[in-house]
């Protein structure tokens, strides 16, 4: 049941990687990168369908009724302008694959190569999910709208996502929380401007934003239980005139993360609290605005102790559990409508210099990682379709 990837798969792998690498694409942008998965899927003779607008949903049937497994992969880019040099870097100025999509997408491309030539060996349908806007402002739940995981239901669903955590040749899955919520958080602050000579007369903004920032620190210093996983972050803060007028005004911004749902809602309770307490405190008026951003993911603990069981088995690979991080991902909603499992590929290597993380505008991958991971999607869709984990 090996899923080893031949040399001429992982050179079309690459290829697919390099060119959309070279044209980096937003959310609900990609135009082009769909049009290319489009391509591949009908040289491939697989059945599709655009979903969420530059969506694309492909479907694997295999030789009989049976389970049926989802497979997903983002498709958009940052923006961000690159640096690495690479000979196939981004084409498109202030825009980059800087977090990996563009492996992910090849990828799962490569997975549809393999399955389309095995579909004899397994029953029920393999659901690729090719997906917009990850980075924002949301793709997942426009597909799951559409009904990407209920036509055909899906028994479970997976995803790959590159980690500079991780050498090359190594897979990582862990069961529970493994990645963060991600709430922004913005705050007006409401004085009363004046003369910087004259302070008494005016309702200075700019100390209560100050008290504000250090008191928010200690919602995770001294109110959160040390063994549970929070973040509150200021990101921003904005304000002011100039050096003798007393700001009337300043606003700031962050993010809230936590990797339980509890925790979630008890920062943003927390956050408000504060703020009114410094309000009163410094007498000015704040304004707290939370916008929702994604909840966390948490791998289904059945789904992936089996699969990571599996994978060493007929895999090969190196299997490890990475602690989870404070990143986000929309795949969370995926995995609330189904079992799902979010996997780790290392793609670390001192020789590629594919050492530095997500977002960074040297961000690089080992390709050599590539094959690593369509085969990982491969024993996953094999393993459910086959009633194996």
């Amino acid at each position: 049941m090996a899923a080893q990837i031949e040399r001429a798969l992982e050179d079309r792998i690459i290829e697919l990687r390099r060119e959309i690498h070279r044209h980096p694409e937003l959310g609900f942008e990609e135009h082009e990168t769909a049009a290319l998965v489009e391509r591949e899927l009908d040289a491939l003779s697989v059945e599709h369908r655009r979903c969420a607008g530059t969506g694309v949903v492909a479907t694997i049937h295999g030789a009989n009724p049976g389970r049926n497994v989802a497979l997903r992969a983002d498709m958009d880019a940052l923006p961000v302008a690159e640096r690495t040099g690479l000979s196939f870097a981004s084409a498109v100025e202030g825009k980059m694959h800087a977090c990996g999509h563009d492996a992910h997408t090849a990828m799962l491309l490569g997975a549809a190569h393999v399955l389309t030539r095995r579909r004899t060996e397994f029953a029920g349908t393999v659901v690729l999910i090719f997906q917009p806007a990850e980075e924002g402002p949301g793709g997942a739940l426009p597909m799951l709208q559409a009904g990407v995981l209920d036509r055909p239901k899906a028994d479970a669903v997976a995803m790959l996502h590159v980690d500079s955590r991780l050498d090359v040749g190594t897979v990582g899955i862990t069961a529970g929380g493994v990645s963060a919520s991600t709430d922004e958080l913005r705050l007006t602050v409401r004085g009363r401007g004046g003369h910087g000579a004259y302070p008494h007369t005016a309702v200075d903004a700019m100390p209560a934003a100050a008290a504000l920032v250090l008191a928010l620190q200690n919602i995770v210093a001294r109110e959160t239980d040390p063994l549970a996983s929070a973040v509150v972050t200021i990101g921003t803060i904005a304000g002011g005139y100039r050096n003798n007028v007393i700001a009337d005004c300043v606003t700031l911004s962050g993010t809230l993360r936590a990797h339980d749902e509890t925790v979630r809602e008890e920062l943003a309770r927390r956050v408000a609290r504060i703020g009114s307490g410094i309000a009163a405190a410094y007498g000015v008026e704040i304004e707290l605005e939370l916008v929702p951003g994604y909840p966390p993911v948490i791998n289904d603990e059945p789904l992936t102790r089996g699969f990571a069981a599996y994978l060493r088995l007929e895999g090969g690979l190196r299997v490890e559990e990475p602690p989870p991080t404070m990143g986000g991902e929309d795949f969370a909603y995926f995995a609330q409508h189904v079992p799902g499992v979010l996997i780790r590929l290392g793609v670390r290597s001192e020789a590629a210099q594919s050492f530095h993380p997500g977002h960074s505008p040297l961000f690089r991958i080992d390709e050599a990682a590539l094959k690593y991971g369509t085969q990982t999607l491969v024993l996953f869709a094999l393993a459910v379709t086959q009633d194996a984990i």
